[in-house]
This record gives C-alpha cells, structure tokens and sequence, in this order.
C-alpha cells in the first residue's frame, strides 16, 4: 500500500495540535522532529542516552511528519491542512511557518523507519519505557512499560508524557482511583496500574487510541485493573478518583476543570500536563478559581505540568 508522507513545519507549542489535525485527516502514522532537541541540555537523572542525527530535524522549528492513505489523497488536502494549522493563531498557539509538504511513500517505510527513533528510556526513578518489539532485562525495582504506538500517536517519550509520569511517581498512593483523560496509547494508565492503582479509566476520544491502549493494556498484563474506553473528556463519567490526569493542553485543561473537580475526592490530586509555557499561569488561575490547591510545577524546557489537589482530604 502507499502513502503520501506529509511534512509541516510548525512549532513546539503547536506539535501536539498539528498532529490531531493531521490524524483528522486519516493519519496513521506521525514522526516529530525538534530542532531544539539538537541543542538542549538533556537532564539525564536515569542514564538516558541520547543520540541525534542532525540530519533528521528541521534547522528551526518542529516538523511534524503524517502518514496519509494515498488512494484518498487529493491535491486540494494540501490547502486546506494548511489552512487549518494556520487557523490554530485563532485558538492562541502559534503555528509558525505553517508551511507543508508532501510526497509519496510506501508501507514498509513508513511502517518501520520511524522505529529509529524509539528505543527504551529510563523516564523517572523506577520507571522504563521500552518499544514491544525490544528484549529488555530491568534492573531491581524497575518497572518496565511494554508500548506499541500502533496507529496512534504517542511513545510515551514526548516531555509532557515523561513530567506526567514523574508527577504521577510523586503523588500516586496504592491502591488509588485513577482517571485519564486523552490516554492515548495508554502509557500514563499503565503506569497508573504497575505503580500500584487499585483501578484505572482510560478515557480517549479517538477510537483509533483506545484499540491501541487496550492492546498495551492487555501488552502489559493489567487488563485487571485498567479499563479503557471512547468518550468525551469527563463527560458522563461519575467518580469518584483519588487522581485524575490530563495530558492534553491547556485550552482543554481549562473547561475540564470544573469536571475533575466534581470527580476528585477530597485530597483528590490532579495531574494536568500538555501546557506551553506562555498557558502555564492561565492554567494555575483557573484551578485556584476552582478552588484547587496548587502543590507543584514541574518543567521541562517549554513545556509545565501542574500538580494541584481539592485540598485537605477528611
């Protein structure tokens, strides 16, 4: 089967957006190059190597790379992708350059050569992040999550993912309730689960997303303890959790709020991460509006994620 290979050049703030946009689209397949990545100073507090090709990245900017079936392909898509990322300005974020690319490639492609890229990271203190495909020996205490993006977007390697997993390392207790919001391919529920959940919900508006949680879900043994399903943010769903995370961004997070409020015990914890810089106090404004107490900041170049609890827990 072939595929027409579809560049944008965008920016960090908006990589995450583009990328819905392009699976919008009927991508089944993204690749995310930052041209900061070749010139930041990693922290490497778990022995992480990183080893990056400048060839491979843009000389500004983020490239974002989608995957789109080329028997549906029209010259007329190109305009119109590019005038949905440059409408993102309207939503706040900065789109960039916007500008687009395309060509034709087949399965194999783009298939495997993205797997380059993916290899098994330390991302916090006891946490792993390593591909399915990989043989992995952990060391004492070390728990290993076993991920296969499929067709969905999301290693579990981006910065909003890896400052979740710490933050979610930082506050989880055992045996707590857990919600996630926009899993994805379920990286932070699995985490959830091996760090010792009692019962986790994954929650993801892409239908492509949940099939592909549910075979990480089952990938990593906790099909006992993580259930995941389609639905709208927190729509309908009635708690209560000791935790709900939100890797999203900050225009979600915001009208979430009211929602993980009323699903939180008291003492209940939020994790809301996915949050540009310039969101980053927007965002803390509008959980202590809701009356959320604001525990801590974790950063990661551009990107924040928010610690925040409904207070003393009675």
């Amino acid at each position: 089967m072939h595929w027409i290979e579809v560049q944008v050049l965008t920016t960090s703030e908006a990589t995450e957006v583009v990328a819905a946009v392009l699976e919008g689209y009927g991508a089944d397949g993204v690749v995310i190059e930052d041209s900061a990545d070749l010139t930041r100073e990693w922290s490497k507090p778990y022995g992480e190597i990183y080893d990056l090709d400048p060839a491979n990245y843009p000389e500004t900017g983020v490239r974002v790379k989608a995957y789109l079936p080329a028997i549906s392909w029209r010259e007329e898509l190109a305009a119109a992708i590019t005038a949905r990322v440059k409408g993102l300005a309207a939503m706040g974020l900065d789109p960039g350059p916007a500008t687009l690319a395309y060509r034709l490639a087949d399965d194999a492609e783009w298939a495997h050569k993205w797997k380059q890229y993916y290899h098994p990271v330390r991302v916090t203190e006891k946490l792993t992040i390593k591909p399915s495909w990989e043989d992995y020996s952990p060391a004492a205490g070390e728990v290993v999550l076993a991920i296969d993006p499929g067709m969905a977007f999301g290693t579990g390697t981006h910065p909003t993912t890896v400052l979740s997993l710490r933050a979610l390392e930082k506050v989880l207790q055992p045996g707590d309730r857990v919600v996630d919001v926009g899993c994805g391919t379920g990286v932070l529920a699995l985490a959830a689960a091996k760090l010792g959940a009692g019962a986790v919900l994954a929650l993801d508006l892409d239908p492509v997303a949940v099939e592909v949680a549910r075979q990480n879900v089952t990938r990593n043994g906790v099909t006992d303890r993580v259930e995941v399903r389609v639905n709208d943010l927190l729509e309908g769903v009635a708690g209560p959790f000791d935790v709900v995370i939100a890797n999203i961004l900050a225009e979600i997070i915001l009208p979430l709020i009211p929602a993980a409020r009323r699903v939180l015990t008291p003492g209940g914890r939020l994790i809301a991460s996915g949050i540009s810089r310039g969101k980053a106090e927007g965002v803390k404004a509008g959980l202590m509006a809701a009356g959320f107490v604001m525990s801590d900041t974790l950063v990661m170049g551009e990107w924040f994620t928010l610690l925040a609890s409904t207070g003393i827990k009675v």
